[in-house]
């Protein structure tokens, strides 16, 4: 086993972690945004959770917006757990919810006809969702949808590329909605948006391009998920979040994010992102994780693979030649 790996390597100070990211905050809205607070749409998951958080301790809680956003497939419980967020915090908050809209847009309508060129039965009364297959086992990756009638079992087929596509850019009509909202209240009160993704979601691309990928800072991109989650206990959140397994919560059945896009289960996620970064062997992270010597490979692979096919997600828009009078702007 290398002796780059132990349970140590993630760990953190949590007092001056959270001081040097509150200090940084104020010092990207004064010197560089030059906006009054924040906005941030609060999921009720743990990411945007500590993302509020260390919004309210940097700026003050009077200067942090908080909105929450369900639509027709959201959990209930994310609702319950952003409300006791808020409240928690003491931040000024709204429910919006986008269901209508979503609907007005098409994002359901296309959606479910997807859904029923796999399934021609499938109704809005029915739940599913995406899951990934294929790759842990020595394959490749591929996509199946799964979907459950009322009172029945699950049932699952491959999906095919056509219908994939359009599944997925409809579900991305919700992430780039709940941005849309986002700046509408960061305009209207001269604040700045704040942006919830962890280090390895903001690496392996793991966002939606003009949705949840849009914001004016970061304060977590460079904390891996199980720092993250540290940060929460620190902070003495919610048991409901700090307990919480990330999900999606983004279709209708629940939908982890490693059944969905990531090789790993987070805390395992986090192991092997921090091991490739740091140049420790695929065999010594499958010793240290307990899996075998093929799904390290896998999960290293996939981590190259994520970087390259995800790159224009965190690219700006090209152009024929340089606008040199705005610099690196």
């Amino acid at each position: 086993m290398s002796s780059k790996l132990s349970r140590d390597i993630l760990r953190i100070d949590e007092e001056a972690e959270v001081a040097r990211i509150c200090a940084c905050l104020r010092d990207i809205l004064r010197t560089k945004l030059r906006k009054r607070g924040l906005v941030i749409a609060i999921s009720g998951g743990v990411d945007s959770a500590v993302c509020a958080a260390l919004a309210a301790n940097a700026v003050g809680r009077e200067r942090v917006f908080g909105l929450l956003l369900p639509e027709k497939d959201s959990s209930p419980e994310s609702l319950i757990r952003g409300r006791l967020l808020a409240q928690q915090l003491g931040l000024e908050y709204a429910v919006e919810d986008m269901a209508s809209a979503l609907e007005a847009i098409g994002c359901y309508r296309w959606r479910d006809e997807a859904i029923r060129a796999v399934f021609p039965d499938f109704t809005s009364e029915w739940k599913s969702k995406i899951a990934i297959a294929g790759g842990l086992k020595g394959g490749i990756n591929y996509f199946k949808l799964v979907v459950q009638a009322p009172g029945s079992d699950p049932m699952e087929k491959r999906l095919e590329i056509k219908q994939y596509l359009q599944i997925v850019a409809a579900t991305s009509y919700k992430q780039r909605l709940r941005k849309t909202i986002e700046y509408f209240h960061a305009d209207r009160l001269n604040y700045a948006v704040v942006g919830t993704p962890n280090r390895v979601e903001y690496d392996q691309g793991f966002f939606v391009k003009n949705g949840d990928g849009s914001a004016d800072v970061k304060p977590i991109a460079h904390l891996y998920k199980s720092q993250v989650y540290a940060l929460a206990r620190w902070f003495k959140l919610p048991e409901e979040i700090c307990g919480a397994m990330p999900t999606t919560d983004t279709y209708s059945m629940v939908q982890g994010q490693d059944e969905f896009y990531f090789a790993l289960p987070y805390q395992q996620m986090d192991v092997a992102l921090w091991a490739h970064n740091h140049g420790v062997e695929a065999a010594e992270v499958a010793a240290y994780l307990g899996i075998n010597r093929e799904q390290a490979q896998y999960a290293y692979d996939d981590i190259d693979a994520k970087r390259k096919t995800t790159y224009h997600l965190h690219a700006k828009p090209f152009l024929v030649e340089p606008v040199s009078e705005l610099g690196d702007f």
